[in-house]
């Protein structure tokens, strides 16, 4: 018998902030990104996400700020290019007070990080969301965060993910080690909440990190968070393929795609674990309306709201290198720096024009036009013919692009078995990977103690 057909995963890719991936898209009529200060927009998106049947909502952060381009930040000010941004941590509680199901995956720089108090944030978030919480780790890639954290530059590519790797090692112990599943009896009779045999301090003296102590928190549904990492250079593939549980990876086209979704599950392989212990997802931007023309007049709308110029000055700061110094038709040299060495390389001779055109929407994510059945279809290929799990869509109208998706696309796509009509019960781990723990495959499972 045949195999059913492979459902979608799906998460709202966002980010505290005015102006995302999208930029210029802040001025249009109908985006309401300019209220992310109050907390009713974000309680709205969360309800309207979890009528889509969204796994999550995958907030993005960053620390420091876009002052490659031209050299300061003008135009990042003017054009709210990720300045001013809220910490992603703050909004999980309420949004979670108003969903059931809804999953969140925060992103949080460990390189600025204490592994001690971190750890416990996300238990508390773990707790509090009843295991709907995950972590999508980044080592930072912008100079204006080192040197406002006290540093003088930022450090080495491949050097924050071995920083990276003992702060990882640490989380483990604190999350997983530390108490013991039978540490908390909550014995009112015995007047005994917590058996202090059962909670074990842990010990690390590494080069990083010195960590003596006990872990602040009781254990949470699912201990460690779902564990999510955006990275594609060869040190970042084999950090993910240690760790990740779900990594965020970006192509140009199906071919391109494929080939990263391979090289990313043989890592998983040569790491110990299984290539289905990774879900993949691509992000994705997308225009519908009921019929094509309409769509295609959607898209000339946005065009006309949308800063090319924005976008690349966001590029600049993901490559390290200042586009405004070279002319329109000039190749961009791309030579060392210490930002995402995956960007840099892939566009190393490319021109400001072209990066120009390819940034006409204000940012450089895959675009699907359409009606509702050919953004299914195209959705659906891209699935098929790469091999990734689900898809990090963008907003490029905010809330309207999540609106239309919902009410045009997942009925097309539910139509077809690619989407699933109903929530599975259990944490968020569980709803990916049938299971609320790490398996005993995955590296943190080391540190477990049996009860």
């Amino acid at each position: 018998m045949s195999q059913p057909a492979r459902q979608m995963l799906l998460n709202a890719f966002n980010m505290n902030c005015v102006g995302h991936i999208h930029h210029g898209m802040w001025t249009h009529p109908l985006d309401r990104s300019t209220e992310f200060n109050d907390l009713s927009y974000w309680l709205d998106l969360a309800r309207t996400l979890e009528r889509g049947l969204f796994d999550g909502l995958f907030i993005a952060d960053i620390l420091g700020v876009y002052d490659v381009y031209q050299q300061g930040i003008g135009l990042t000010a003017s054009e709210a290019i990720q300045l001013p941004v809220n910490d992603p941590l703050m909004l999980v509680s309420a949004m979670a007070s108003v969903t059931e199901h809804l999953g969140f995956a925060l992103t949080a720089n460990l390189s600025y990080e204490a592994p001690y108090a971190f750890a416990r944030r996300f238990s508390t978030l773990d707790h509090l969301t009843k295991g709907r919480v995950g972590w999508n780790i980044v080592t930072g890639y912008l100079d204006s965060a080192a040197r406002a954290m006290g540093q003088t530059q930022l450090s080495g590519h491949d050097r924050r993910y071995d920083q990276a790797d003992e702060f990882l090692d640490v989380s483990y112990q604190l999350w997983e080690g530390s108490w013991q599943d039978d540490a908390v009896p909550a014995d009112r009779q015995q007047r005994r909440y917590a058996d202090a045999s059962k909670i074990h301090q842990i010990r690390h003296h590494g080069e990083f990190y010195q960590v003596e102590g006990y872990h602040l928190s009781a254990p949470s549904p699912q201990r460690t968070p779902l564990l999510f990492q955006a990275g594609s250079s060869e040190r970042g593939t084999r950090f993910a393929a240690r760790h990740a549980e779900c990594t965020f990876v970006n192509g140009a086209t199906p071919q391109a795609m494929r080939s990263q979704v391979d090289k990313l599950r043989q890592a998983a392989r040569d790491a110990g674990r299984q290539p289905e212990d990774l879900k993949i997802f691509m992000g994705i931007s997308v225009i519908v309306a009921p019929g094509e023309t309409e769509a295609r007049e959607k898209q000339r709308e946005y065009l006309r709201y949308a800063s090319p110029e924005a976008g690349i000055a966001h590029f600049s700061s993901s490559t390290g290198i200042d586009l405004s110094q070279f002319a329109l038709d000039e190749p961009i040299r791309s030579g060392a720096t210490r930002a995402i060495e995956s960007v840099s390389k892939t566009y190393s001779g490319w021109t400001r024009r072209q990066l120009l055109e390819q940034h006409a929407l204000g940012g450089r994510y895959a675009l699907i036009v359409g009606d509702p059945g050919q953004v299914a279809e195209s959705l659906i290929n891209w699935l098929d013919e790469t091999g990734i799990d689900g898809f990090n869509l963008t907003r490029i109208v905010n809330p309207q692009s999540y609106i239309d998706f919902i009410d045009l696309v997942v009925p097309e796509l539910q139509q077809r078995g690619r989407y699933k009509t109903a929530y599975q019960p259990g944490s968020l781990r569980h709803k990916l990977f049938n299971h609320d723990r790490l398996p005993s495959r995955h590296p943190a499972a080391r540190w477990r103690r049996p009860a």
